[in-house]
Parts: C-alpha cells; sequence; structure tokens
C-alpha cells in the first residue's frame, strides 16, 4: 500500500513560489499516489493561542479537518518563505492552535519527558528565501531547520525531516534556480515514496 501524503502552502498568497514548488513536487509523485493539498491562507480559524494551554479554545471546522488530515498522512510536504528567519505569522499560528496536548504529543506525570503521538511520519520543507541557502547555514547555522526538527514537527513524532533551502529568489534568482530546484525537488518526491518514517515515541 503507498504512503498518503498532506501538500500545504504556507504561503499567505496565492499564485506565489510557494504553490509552484509544490505543484512540481506534485507532479513528481507517482500516478495514483494518495494525496490531500490545503493552504493555510483558505482555512478560516483564528491563529492567536490567547492564553495558551491554560484555556484552549474549541477548533474551527477547518482546523478539525487539517488536522485530520495530519493525521491521516503519511508525510507532510510543507512550502513556504522565509521571512525574518521563520515561516509566516499566519503557519506559525497553525501550529499554535493545530500541535495540542493530548492530540499531538502528551506530556509524562512523573517525569520531564512526552510520548510523541504523531510518530510515523516523515515531512519534507520546501522554503523559498533571498538569502544565499548556504550562507543561511553557515552564518546563522540553520535555525530554521533546528527548530522545526527539534521544537515543532521533531517535538510531536515526525522524522525524517528533510528542508530542502531554494534561494536566493530575488534579481531573477528563482528563474535562473528553477531548473536545477525541479531537480532536487524531484529527488525529494522519489526519495519520500521509499524512505520510511523513523518511529520515536518517547521524548
Amino acid at each position: 500500500m503507498g504512503r498518503r501524503f498532506l501538500l500545504i502552502d504556507g504561503h499567505p498568497d496565492a499564485e506565489r513560489l510557494s504553490g509552484h514548488l509544490l505543484d512540481l513536487y506534485q507532479q513528481a509523485l507517482p500516478v495514483g499516489t494518495t494525496l490531500d493539498r490545503i493552504a493555510i491562507r483558505d482555512l478560516d480559524f483564528d491563529p492567536d493561542l490567547a492564553r495558551g494551554y491554560v484555556d484552549i479554545p474549541p477548533l474551527e471546522p477547518d482546523l478539525a479537518r487539517a488536522l485530520d488530515l495530519i493525521e491521516a498522512c503519511d508525510h507532510l510536504v510543507l512550502a513556504f518563505p522565509l521571512w525574518w528567519g521563520a515561516e509566516p505569522a499566519g503557519l506559525k499560528g497553525f501550529w499554535d492552535r493545530a500541535l495540542l496536548p493530548r492530540r499531538a504529543f502528551r506530556y509524562h506525570d512523573r517525569d520531564p519527558w512526552w510520548d510523541r503521538l504523531l510518530a510515523g511520519r516523515s515531512a519534507d520543507l520546501l522554503v523559498s528565501m533571498d538569502t544565499p541557502p548556504a550562507y543561511l547555514r553557515l552564518a546563522y547555522f540553520d535555525p530554521l531547520g533546528w527548530r522545526y526538527r527539534r521544537q515543532v514537527l521533531g517535538f510531536v513524532g515526525f522524522s525524517p525531516i528533510r528542508l530542502h533551502y531554494f534561494g536566493p529568489i530575488r534579481r531573477g534568482g528563482a528563474e535562473r534556480g528553477l531548473p536545477g530546484w525541479q531537480a532536487r525537488i524531484t529527488r525529494a518526491a522519489d526519495r519520500a515514496t521509499t524512505t520510511r518514517p523513523r518511529k520515536r515515541i518517547l521524548g
């Protein structure tokens, strides 16, 4: 049985590079692949977790469906631009609201560890940026990769999580880079169809 894919467009604007990168990934998947695709900008929900986990608001229908899709998938593909070192605000708010205790993770009562309730899933992140990717790694030590692998998707059980950086995109960089980027995305999609996730449950 093939793996089920969920593609998420994290750009707040349609018809941008993030969506195109997702298109390329989707086209590279084998015919007949089971997949779902959503865009954060199309979801109707309040991204502000105003009181943290003290008083968790009920999930709006769009958010509940998105979380169901995350739980149903075997592999997540997330595309977004890097703005000020992080994802756009709407996507950050989505994680705040969707990755809930007792649904995505569960702390232990008697020790500092936790259960990763979304273990058994893997992810590819397609990140566009104006910064040259090599400079991001050398000068900033890849903070986005560290965060997503340890404090966001990795925290709730996704593994492996592979980050694919595409840039710089300004001054014609996207047009010049796309042929090579398409080849990289095709390789990522091929690997995702055959690689099994690492199931690390305990934190």
